[in-house]
């Protein structure tokens, strides 16, 4: 099945009031694995997640044919500037293209911007490439949506872009990686990562990350980071990792 919503909470147990683990955008793939009232057990097909969700009305799976390629992309209900809806999609929305007229595309029942779209098969050398459109985004447990992201669905949601695997959680990421690195060889798009936490490197001296203490995305200096993960949250470094 579908996701058509823009965002939907993947919960751990089958009650809202329980913690958000993931989120699906528009066009994520899911397989129902059991029903149980009004909730469904499903596992995403990108990284394998399993949680729970609402049930309601899901799309059968299409090939979808571009993506959402800014923070992110009005909708509008004609190819006309001004028939925009109180709808958004999210950066890395899928979706399927079956029109065009001029400067807009048509998908389901709603027109998108082209520009605001990549090809599906669109990837960059560097997977990380505009990852600070995310800054001061609002930080989230479990989210991956333009209104609130956490740390290691940044990483994931930049990775899914550019077609490339990405376990969802940071201890299950510092594993999937395998090539290991020192603190004084690290370089550009690096991943750090600290028990429950992982920010990217994006030059030599500063990083971003969705950082909970101060709930938003925000670029630091690595050092200081560094420096003040160990003194709020007594936490060291447990690793360095190179995506290959």
């Amino acid at each position: 099945m579908k996701s058509n919503s823009s965002v939907l909470n993947v919960y751990k147990k089958r009650t809202k009031k329980s913690a958000v683990v993931t989120q699906l955008l528009y066009g994520d793939t899911f397989k129902k694995l059991e029903q149980k009232g009004s909730w469904l057990k499903i596992k995403n097909d990108s990284d394998h997640y399993k949680g729970y969700i609402k049930n309601k009305k899901f799309s059968l799976i299409y090939k979808s044919t571009h993506k959402v390629c800014v923070l992110y992309s009005n909708l509008y209900l004609s190819p006309n500037e001004k028939n925009k809806i109180n709808k958004k999609l999210s950066f890395g929305s899928r979706i399927k293209i079956t029109d065009q007229k001029g400067k807009f595309l048509k998908f389901d029942k709603f027109w998108i911007k082209k520009k605001d779209l990549k090809k599906i098969n669109f990837k960059t050398k560097n997977y990380f490439k505009d990852i600070n459109k995310f800054t001061n985004v609002k930080y989230k447990w479990g989210g991956k949506h333009f209104t609130g992201v956490d740390c290691s669905g940044l990483i994931q949601l930049f990775l899914n872009f550019n077609n490339k695997f990405c376990p969802r959680d940071t201890k299950d990421q510092i594993k999937y990686f395998k090539k290991k690195i020192k603190i004084n060889n690290i370089k550009k798009n690096d991943l750090i990562f600290w028990k429950g936490h992982v920010a990217l490197i994006i030059s030599g001296k500063r990083l971003i990350h969705a950082y909970g203490p101060l709930k938003k995305v925000v670029i630091m200096p690595i050092k200081k980071t560094i420096d003040r993960i160990y003194k709020t949250a007594n936490l060291k470094v447990t690793g360095i990792r190179r995506i290959s």
